[in-house]
């Protein structure tokens, strides 16, 4: 008989983003680094993150998260975040879903209240603080990558929509800040079709008109993401909350409001003067769910101002099974996959 080829999962979600992890069924990947891991999996064994994200397995709107052993002593895991548009080196989402795993899979035993440990995220070490309550993790806090305004209140001009005024922020990607009443939007569960089709439209003609480069890492590829910026309410004092969307591929809006695009938006907010240290955003989105961001610290690099921030949210376990990857399938390519998958006996 054939070697069985599975893969174990852990599908988790965080504000409504489905994150799924895989547990087992991966040989260790070369690389000295968690990122020299994920760039080898992005260019020699893409068929993983196609596989997990289409038919018949899954959908673009998941994301897949792999553990790998940690590079770094001091972490407990190295996890490599894949999405459909590709490879991020940081998801605020997928670290809450992926900190949650390895509590729930006892890589990291539990403990009662408060606990801090350290994973390794192909943008480097990452900070994680977990609440635990009678066993249950009730929230994970992670550190938000350093995030700046690129650019600020520039405009363009898109087919269909006319003149659309937009800042840009970096916080483990470029995103397009747009102020969402200024093109007739509520943030409302009904509109997300349309804020896909819009979002697509802006982010096609930012791309077609202009690049960004990072302060430190250069040209990382054109502009992918945009938020959507509800009204900004002030709650109490140092608390804001704000409804959001985030659009991250054409047709796709996350089903939360994503860590990145909140710490984009605090990114904003420190550039407007609204903030001060220990003040926070929570961001609400289409389907009522939230994150909580915090802006921590700001630091001068060069011609920005970089702010420190971290991302509070809560990850759930949906469903724990084995995939079957069968090479027969001509719905399956394994032409780009079958060398990365550990073989089993039946």
């Amino acid at each position: 008989m054939k070697p069985e080829l599975t893969l174990q999962l852990m599908d988790t979600h965080a504000g409504g983003d489905v994150s799924r992890i895989v547990t087992r069924g991966i040989d260790r990947l070369p690389g000295a680094s968690v990122r020299a891991q994920m760039e080898y999996l992005r260019d020699n064994a893409d068929g993983l993150r196609r596989l997990l994200l289409e038919e018949p397995y899954g959908i673009p709107e998941m994301s897949v998260d792999l553990l790998v052993p940690a590079t770094d002593a001091r972490a407990a895991a190295g996890y490599i975040i894949m999405e459909v548009m590709g490879y991020p080196i940081y998801s605020g989402s997928n670290t809450i879903c992926t900190a949650t795993a390895v509590l729930e899979a006892g890589i990291v035993p539990k403990q009662e209240g408060r606990q801090q440990f350290l994973l390794e995220s192909p943008a480097g070490l990452v900070q994680i603080e977990a609440t635990v309550h009678e066993g249950v993790v009730e929230a994970i806090t992670c550190e938000g990558l350093p995030s700046y305004i690129h650019s600020y209140q520039a405009t363009i001009d898109v087919p269909g929509l006319g003149r659309v005024t937009y800042s840009v922020a970096y916080s483990g990607g470029f995103y397009a800040l747009v102020d969402a009443a200024s093109l007739g939007f509520d943030l409302t569960l009904d509109e997300e079709r349309t804020l896909a089709t819009t979002a697509h439209a802006i982010v096609e003609a930012i791309q077609a008109e202009r690049g960004f480069s990072h302060y430190t890492l250069g040209d990382i590829g054109p502009l992918p993401f945009l938020h959507f910026m509800g009204p900004l309410e002030l709650v109490t004092d140092g608390y804001y909350r704000s409804r959001s969307a985030t659009y991250v591929h054409p047709g796709v809006i996350c089903r939360s409001t994503t860590g990145t695009g909140t710490s984009a938006r605090l990114a904003l907010m420190h550039h407007e003067g609204r903030l001060k240290p220990g003040d926070k955003l929570e961001t609400v989105s289409l389907r009522e769910t939230g994150f909580i961001g915090q802006f921590t610290s700001v630091e001068r690099k060069g011609e920005y101002q970089v702010i420190g921030n971290n991302i509070t949210g809560r990850g759930y376990v949906i469903a724990r099974s084995d995939i079957v990857v069968n090479c027969d399938d001509p719905l399956v390519d394994c032409g780009s996959l079958h060398h990365i998958l550990s073989a089993s006996d039946p």
